[in-house]
């Protein structure tokens, strides 16, 4: 009951109006997490929070749609949803290195959105037969390194991602522009199910009868440039959705990498311009992506020199013994497990680099050498 209570006010929270990601993020860093204390909350105090204001502040005490969040609850509770605040353990670590992170994410599926190894495939919804071919043949040479794969479910690029991953046995999940109780568009309601079927998922930040609107695309797309470690574009011509992904890749400094195209073939002008103009790295096939990500299979000598390594200091040991349980964890869980501040993480993890021990990933991610 407690936790349904703390659920309301979080679900709550993403509903009042003029109240988006970054003035939500704001509000639980400075209530500590504790969400119900922001409605609690006197106007004036309220009102004195930076960036927050006295308008912003009447909103939320002017709130009093919690109808709409329990039943948000009910339909999370009869579907078996996973909800992902922003303080919980199990949220997507790599979203928050954004400036906007989501304030509540809703998952149906088995993967795990914390894996070492995530990619984003996009691109056109009108493809080429050769963008199908080359969709196909990235997903099945890349399937050996074990990688989530992620996408919009979207016409064209998308879909043919989601079900070569399907074909092929890898994870993938589809990232959403509405809510859980529709498919869109609803010819992929099949492969939804399908995804769902082999450990895939569907992600999405709207609450349930949330419509497909047009300007919920681009919100989209950043979830899906912030969740990849590398957003792989096959087709596109300059405008679309793959190249607003693409830009915010860039912008949250994850790797971009394209497919080149006929110089006269405007499905592929998006890409050549993104490689034109240094945005994005030039990839022919798997091997570019798992070159450019450094994803080859670990060397044996390399294990046991780490074997050998014996001078450890109690932050060392406690990165160390961490990254045996788990093979790869970003730095913030990394902290979370072993209770060790930042700066303390940051010192031990750059000497057992220096040392050969671990190396770092993309994505804020580290493993052992």
């Amino acid at each position: 009951m407690e936790n349904n209570k703390d659920l309301l006010y979080q679900i709550a929270l993403t509903l009042i109006p003029n109240i988006g990601p970054v003035f939500a993020k704001k509000l639980i860093e400075h209530f500590n997490g504790d969400v119900a204390a922001i409605f609690k909350a006197k106007i004036k105090d309220l009102a004195t929070i930076e960036n927050i204001g006295l308008a912003t502040a009447k909103c939320i005490k002017d709130f009093d749609d919690f109808k709409t969040a329990e039943k948000e609850i009910e339909f999370i509770n009869k579907f078996n949803i996973q909800t992902f605040f922003l303080t919980d353990t199990l949220y997507p670590k790599r979203l928050l290195q954004m400036y906007d992170p989501p304030t509540m994410l809703y998952f149906k599926g088995d993967a795990d959105l914390n894996t070492n190894k995530i990619i984003a495939i996009v691109g056109t919804r009108s493809n080429s037969d050769y963008g199908k071919k080359l969709t196909d043949k990235l997903v099945a040479d890349i399937a050996p390194v074990n990688p989530l794969i992620i996408s919009g479910l979207a016409f064209g690029i998308d879909t043919l991602a989601h079900k070569a991953a399907v074909k092929y046995n890898v994870p993938t999940v589809g990232v959403l522009a509405h809510g859980l109780d529709k498919i869109y568009p609803p010819e992929n309601t099949k492969l939804a199910k399908d995804m769902l079927t082999q450990g895939g998922g569907l992600l999405t930040e709207f609450i349930s009868e949330t419509k497909a609107d047009r300007h919920n695309f681009p919100t989209r797309n950043r979830i899906v440039a912030a969740l990849a470690d590398a957003t792989i574009v096959v087709e596109t011509d300059v405008k679309g959705g793959s190249m607003i992904t693409a830009e915010l890749a860039n912008g949250y400094n994850k790797d971009v990498l394209a497919f080149p195209g006929k110089t006269t073939d405007a499905k592929s002008a998006g890409c050549n311009l993104l490689i034109k103009n240094n945005k994005a790295n030039l990839i022919t096939d798997a091997n570019d992506v798992i070159t450019q990500m450094n994803w080859q299979a670990k060397k044996k000598k390399a294990i046991t020199q780490r074997q050998l390594f014996v001078e450890l200091t109690v932050n060392e040991k406690l990165i160390v013994d961490a990254l045996q349980q788990k093979e790869t964890l970003h730095v913030d869980e990394l902290c979370a497990i072993t209770n060790l501040t930042n700066s303390q993480a940051a010192g031990a993890l750059l000497t057992l680099e220096l040392q050969g021990i671990i190396h770092t990933l993309p994505g804020k991610m580290v493993a052992l050498t």
